[in-house]
């Protein structure tokens, strides 16, 4: 396998002097190009600081990050982000296949291949028919398949997820979580995906990175060594899982993990920055592939008004 992703030496710190907080600290690792690997660590240990400097959302302080070879800096082309409140990811006013056509007009995509592109990736994620419906008129579950949808439009070297699961009942989970892996077994994807669910993190990944308390440092790698055909009910209770799932939860519980006091929870991103706007369209945005769309949404996001004067 080709190396998808390389992270050396990162750090990310919060603030300056007395108020400063180290998030992540001096973390290195490799994701191998068609992987899925899950990240799992104590709340606000720094997770998602790690996954929003990867994607370039946010700078480091030190280290590097590098796509297939290329040094990360803004967000890349062919990376694409899936946040866990999906109620803020997507455009309200605009219909799912709008929202999941959305990073491909920054791509200088046709309109019919939009369309045609929109309808596949929805249909890959059991959304068919569904396109002329707003997010509102469709459950939790729903709208974060299509969130999911349109992080896969573009098609992405790298999807990363940042616990995307967690709003969701425990049905919808399980099933979504059975549509990552399938989408990552028929797309070939390589996916980087933060959960603070044990048991996710085994039945998801090939790989899981346990990190330490704040600031976040790698105590262990591991190799999921599950069959790649996976059952909600038969994986969990084999022997095998069990096992993968104790030394997990083991490692979470011994004093690598727990080894700091400094455990205060993660600072939000600078202001101005992508990742500390509350409003939906600036969460939309951070989800979509490319720098244009990021740096154009605020002001080229089809308003209510102007998607209904585009119908006229």
């Amino acid at each position: 396998m080709s190396t998808m992703l390389e992270v050396s030496g990162l750090t990310h710190q919060y603030g300056r002097g007395e108020r400063a907080h180290v998030a992540v600290r001096d973390l290195t690792f490799t994701i191998e190009a068609g992987q899925l690997a899950c990240i799992v660590g104590p709340s606000g240990c720094g997770k998602s600081t790690l996954l929003r400097c990867i994607s370039g959302l946010i700078p480091a302080t030190g280290g590097s990050v590098r796509l297939h070879g290329d040094e990360v800096s803004g967000v890349p082309d062919d990376l694409a982000v899936v946040f866990q409140d999906y109620s803020r990811s997507l455009f309200p006013w605009l219909t799912v296949a709008k929202n999941v056509e959305f990073p491909l007009r920054w791509q200088q995509v046709s309109k019919a291949d939009r369309r045609r592109r929109a309808a596949e990736v929805l249909e890959s994620v059991g959304l068919a028919g569904v396109g002329k419906k707003y997010p509102w008129q469709l459950s939790g579950g729903m709208q974060q398949r299509v969130s999911i949808a349109r992080a896969l439009v573009s098609r992405p070297a790298l999807l990363l997820m940042d616990e995307p699961f967690a709003s969701v009942d425990a049905q919808t989970r399980g099933e979504l979580e059975d549509l990552t892996r399938r989408v990552q077994r028929d797309l070939g994807s390589t996916i980087l995906l933060v959960t603070h669910d044990i048991d996710e993190s085994v039945y998801l990944a090939d790989r899981v990175l346990v990190l330490s308390k704040s600031p976040a440092a790698i105590v262990a790698d591991l190799t999921i060594d599950l069959p790649a055909e996976r059952d909600q009910i038969t994986t969990r209770e084999s022997e095998q899982f069990v096992s993968l799932r104790g030394e997990v939860a083991r490692l979470l519980q011994s004093p690598q993990v727990q080894r700091t006091g400094e455990t205060a929870p993660e600072t939000p991103a600078p202001a101005g920055s992508d990742a500390a706007h509350g409003a939906a369209s600036a969460d939309a945005a951070d989800s979509a592939t490319t720098d244009s769309a990021k740096a154009a949404a605020a002001e080229a996001v089809e308003s209510p008004d102007e998607t209904a004067a585009s119908r006229s």
